[in-house]
């Protein structure tokens, strides 16, 4: 059960936290830093899609933990640090309202607990999670490092191990505070052991925003398409574990086949965990 827990701690997507219902035991720590980027795009999901005005190249490196406090409920943290740049301008004939430029700050701090409250077969657990507004904005690049709100994310999470093989699930919200729409979000996974140490995994996460948020941003961060209001996305993508022991790598593709207001480009990602 222990190897079995790691593989849900190891989500790939937007976001960071883990999203099955395995907890840690008390006083277990487990540890990831990863690395994911979106380079060199210029479109963006829309009814219709639409261009930014300049190239962008998003990328995420980030500490993640998780920390067992009893048996059945885990303490959750997830620091990313974001490193955005903007470079030419897709149309060079329109004025622009923004230089390039690049930033590299904190994204959103978030911090959660996990519970597990049922445990034979099928396991259950809730988790909330809390986004504080850690992030940064620079007027003269449009570059927004995270969301300029507090976010807090209640799920509920059903799972089940089949002996090689997985499936878990969740539902919830994204609520968000400062006029941002607030979200409904669900996803899953199946994931089986290909060989020995090595797992392939595939997943699906959806978030579909509620248009209930008035936020007013300003025209340079519109045309960058950062952090903007009502972003919503239907997300697939695959990942791989391969485990030494307590030490693993991991590494994953993520696409989407919807979205509003967020990249029409693949995300990748790489990261190194250890479990102590």
């Amino acid at each position: 059960m222990k190897k079995l827990s790691i593989l849900f701690l190891l989500f790939i997507s937007i976001n960071a936290f883990s999203q099955g219902p395995w907890t840690k035991d008390k006083g277990d720590l487990f540890a990831q830093f990863s690395f994911t980027s979106i380079s060199d795009y210029d479109t963006l999901f829309g009814d219709p899609d639409y261009n930014t005005e300049r190239k962008i190249t998003d990328q995420t490196y980030q500490i993640y933990g998780e920390y067992g406090l009893t048996d059945k409920t885990t303490l959750l943290f997830n620091l990313p640090l974001k490193s955005i740049e903007t470079g030419d301008l897709v149309n060079s004939t329109n004025p622009s309202l923004t230089e390039n430029g690049s930033i590299t700050n904190f994204g959103n701090i978030e911090i959660g607990l996990k519970h597990q409250f049922y445990n034979n077969g099928w396991v259950l657990a809730g988790q909330l999670g809390t986004e504080i507004n850690t992030s940064s904005y620079d007027d003269a690049t449009g570059i927004r490092t995270g969301y300029d709100a507090f976010t807090f994310t209640p799920l509920f999470i059903a799972g089940r191990s089949f002996g090689k093989t997985y499936f878990q699930a969740n539902i919830g919200a994204q609520i968000r505070t400062n006029d941002y729409s607030s979200n409904f979000k669900a996803g899953a996974e199946y994931g089986g052991k290909i060989f020995k140490n090595f797992w392939l995994i595939g997943f699906v996460d959806i978030v579909k925003s509620f248009e209930n948020g008035d936020i007013i941003l300003p025209a340079e961060n519109l045309v960058t398409g950062l952090y903007v209001n009502n972003q919503e996305y239907g997300a697939y993508g695959l990942k791989t574990i391969w485990q030494f022991c307590d030490l693993g790598l991991t590494f994953g593709y993520g696409s989407a086949f919807y979205g509003n207001n967020v990249p029409k480009k693949a995300a990748f990602s790489i990261g190194i965990f250890n479990t102590f």
